[in-house]
């Protein structure tokens, strides 16, 4: 057994995900890699980055990916374009403010409806969460406010503020991306073992703000954790 690595929101930096691939974690076929989601949207290259993560499931990488609130934005609008001619949708202007432009432009695309299928596929088959024997692997993070968070997907890609019921995961931890956190809480969060929960994204997309703008890989098992600073925005 390798190392079990956890990669949160991309957002379509795909030179800064294999610098960190390739050259920080050094990723082997005996590990396994979970991605948190947000692959797209802000950066230069959303379809790169998704064609690379198909790239490593082709070669027999263990990969595994979660479904974040940016992959929720681009699978509605392209299913409400498919039913317009020509006005959008609410949910692809929603979209739109919050980083689509950068990804259609890599598809070559104007309109959802044009993404190719492939990917649309690809992102239908992305999963809400993941539990593994010591923690949750989750987008955003779960709804604590019901009986059953784990019945609240909408939530596991959306929530931005919740408190962990640990009666409520089996005393799990709860490890997820979604909102940016600065890098020396992210430390405190990963050195101490009072937190049942453990928040992983830099905010790759920040560009001169310290503490921010690093894309991580946090090993399960070490506490390791390895950064690559974000080299696409040098572009």
């Amino acid at each position: 057994m390798g190392n079990r690595w956890v990669v949160p929101d991309i957002h379509g930096c795909l030179n800064t995900l294999k610098s960190l691939i390739e050259n920080r974690i050094n990723l082997s076929k005996s590990d396994a890699i979970y991605f948190l989601g947000d692959y797209i949207d802000r950066g230069p290259d959303s379809k790169g980055v998704i064609d690379y993560i198909m790239s490593l499931q082709n070669a027999g990488y263990e990969i595994h990916c979660l479904r974040g609130n940016h992959e929720d934005y681009c699978l509605r609008a392209w299913e409400a374009d498919k039913k317009r001619f020509m006005f959008r949708s609410n949910i692809e202007k929603d979209w739109r403010k919050n980083g689509a432009s950068s990804t259609l432009d890599s598809f070559g695309v104007k309109r959802p409806r044009d993404i190719d299928e492939k990917y649309i596929n690809w992102i239908k088959k992305t999963e809400y969460y993941i539990e593994l024997d010591d923690c949750i692997l989750v987008h955003a993070g779960m709804n604590f406010n019901i009986s059953n968070p784990f019945e609240d997907t909408s939530s596991m890609m959306w929530i931005r503020n919740f408190k962990v019921d640990p009666n409520k995961v089996g005393g799990k931890k709860v490890i997820h991306g979604h909102v940016p956190v600065e890098m020396s809480l992210i430390d405190l969060f990963v050195q101490s073992e009072g937190y049942n929960f453990l928040a992983l994204d830099n905010g790759i997309y920040y560009k001169n703000k310290d503490g921010f703008g690093n894309l991580l890989a946090y090993n399960l098992d070490t506490k390791e954790i390895a950064i690559q600073y974000n080299i696409d925005l040098e572009f």
